[in-house]
């Protein structure tokens, strides 16, 4: 208690207490602006870090459960069917949905169009293609803006620094008060932009790395998937084995099927 006293009478009586507020009060509209602007792109960001986490969490969830159904199908009618009641709710189901339909499709009407000229194995191969670019573009959305986020936050906080430092160092210079104890305070208020920035930045780099990594993983897991796929509607038969991971417990699954046509 006696401390806190001492510190609070450190202070001559009508001084002002430096601190954010006072740098907020001294600011001119560009200060504010700039300051106004980290906060827009920092409640951006977090709202983006948020939702894109838990679109990530449930899309994980899901699609363990639709690989565990599939390698454990008896049969593509039985997979067809079950994305049929409940719909593709994840990016394996949604790969595996098209390329049936697709397969279906051609061998029922055939190159009607243009678009499914050639055999049913071209034709499927460029429906698989085309749903991994979707599901790329679909997973990407939303990180251009934490890369812009983690790459101007910190400038964008400079700025407002090098702006403070200025106005602050004029103020000093038409009062006539130059010592170190009437610039530490208005240069080190200045500085409260930079480290704005950087804490703007920061969450939206190790954001931005992190989804960038998980839609990395999930895209090799997708092109294994497409390709194990696409080997089986071709020649009736999954590829062997081998001790990989597709039920969850390294098991080997039983072949499927394949759709009736």
């Amino acid at each position: 208690m006696n401390t806190f006293l001492s510190a609070f009478h450190a202070f001559p009586r009508g001084e002002t207490i430096m601190g954010f507020g006072h740098f907020l009060s001294q600011s001119d509209a560009v200060g504010k602006t700039l300051l106004g602007l980290l906060v827009l792109m920092s409640v951006a960001s977090w709202a983006l870090i948020l939702i894109k986490g838990l679109s990530q969490f449930v899309r994980g969830r899901r699609s363990e459960k639709f690989l565990d159904f599939f390698w454990n199908a008896r049969s593509l009618d039985e997979v067809d069917a079950e994305i049929r009641t409940h719909g593709a709710q994840d990016p394996f189901g949604h790969l595996a949905a098209h390329a049936i339909q697709a397969q279906a499709h051609h061998a029922r009407y055939g190159a009607a169009k243009l678009q499914e000229a050639g055999t049913g194995q071209e034709f499927v191969t460029r429906t698989i293609k085309k749903v991994l670019d979707e599901e790329t573009t679909r997973l990407e959305n939303g990180l251009t803006l934490l890369a812009t986020v983690g790459a101007t936050a910190p400038f964008v906080g400079l700025f407002g620094t090098v702006w403070g430092v200025y106005h602050a160092l004029l103020a000093i210079g038409m009062s006539g008060a130059g010592t170190l104890d009437k610039v530490a305070g208005p240069v080190g208020e200045a500085l409260i932009m930079t480290g704005i920035g950087l804490a703007v930045a920061i969450p939206a780099v190790v954001a931005y790395n992190a989804f960038n990594r998980g839609n990395r993983v999930l895209n090799a897991r997708l092109d294994a998937f497409a390709f194990e796929l696409l080997t089986f509607l071709s020649t009736g038969s999954t590829l062997a084995d081998s001790g990989r991971d597709r039920g969850g417990d390294g098991t080997a699954v039983r072949p499927l099927r394949p759709a009736a046509a």
